[in-house]
């Protein structure tokens, strides 16, 4: 099982005309992913490679394919646009790869999402996710991953694929592999994560991959307190980041002691949580948490 996609999970790419847009969609169709419609204004009626049709708009494309999930690749100016038409055709869940989109777009993304209540949003500025062996929305490499029973949650790109190649290699499958997003303001947040994969009954335990900035490891680590049924490996990045300096993700700045490293690694620690100093330490981390819950 997983959580969030599946082998069935249709899927149309918004910006598929586009440069990442064309590569990403072909490089979801070789893994697996069903792929049914792209989207670019002005190129309704024409295709991908011969065997994705392209429609002018979602709407069309959900109507025409059934789709039940999009990616998008449009620029950061078009990008908000791009996820208000994807919940307004209806579509489940919505995968924004962008970066750089405003914050004040995304405030008035966030306020229709939760209004509508209809479109689960992951990112933006986000990876994508990936259920090994099913499906994967968005930009990780499949090939770095192996179907099992361990979730990982991120805010963190490269280090999502650092961690699941290290996972893979000592032999630690996972179920799924979700990108978050490190911007200001995102659609699904830790604790919406953990919720899921709570749920899941072929989840045994989860790796959650944090960074500086903000509050919501530390969110995550009471939800986690408050009786987590599953055991939770965690990493903050950022232990050396100097104070008022963004690192790497708009939303990675220490702006107060809240969102220092040393606050939220304290923080998962007193939730029970085991944290890993480095990201070669989170395989055997793992392992001893699964023993450890056997015995």
């Amino acid at each position: 099982m997983s959580i969030l996609i599946h082998e069935r999970t249709r899927v149309v790419v918004q910006g598929i005309t586009g440069r990442d847009g064309s590569f990403h969609a072909r490089s979801m169709l070789e893994y697996g992913t069903q792929v049914v419609a792209g989207v670019t204004p002005g190129k309704g009626g024409s295709q991908l490679d011969g065997r994705v049709p392209i429609f002018d708009t979602v709407k069309e494309a959900v109507r025409a394919t059934g789709a039940d999930a999009s990616v998008i690749y449009v620029p950061a100016a078009f990008a908000a646009d791009a996820i208000l038409e994807a919940a307004a055709a209806g579509v489940a869940l919505t995968v924004c790869i962008t970066e750089g989109i405003p914050v004040a777009d995304m405030i008035e993304v966030w306020e229709v999402i939760e209004r509508l209540k209809t479109t689960r949003l992951i990112g933006p500025n986000c990876p994508g996710l990936i259920s090994p062996g099913k499906s994967k929305i968005g930009i990780m490499p499949g090939f770095i991953c192996r179907p099992g029973r361990v979730g990982l949650v991120s805010r963190s790109g490269t280090l999502t694929y650092e961690v699941v190649k290290a996972l893979t290699d000592a032999e630690i499958g996972q179920s799924t592999c979700i990108g978050i997003g490190g911007d200001p303001i995102i659609g699904t947040s830790f604790v919406d994560v953990l919720a899921l994969f709570a749920a899941d009954p072929d989840t045994d335990a989860v790796v959650l991959i944090g960074e500086i900035g903000g509050t919501d490891e530390q969110e995550a680590a009471e939800f986690i307190r408050r009786r987590y049924p599953k055991p939770v490996v965690a990493f903050i990045a950022g232990q050396t980041a100097p104070p008022g300096r963004r690192m790497g993700h708009a939303g990675a700045i220490v702006s107060g002691s809240s969102g220092t490293a040393e606050e939220k690694i304290r923080a998962f620690a007193d939730a029970g949580v085991g944290v890993a100093r480095v990201p070669s330490e989170i395989p055997a981390k793992v392992s001893a948490t699964i023993s450890a819950r056997v015995r």
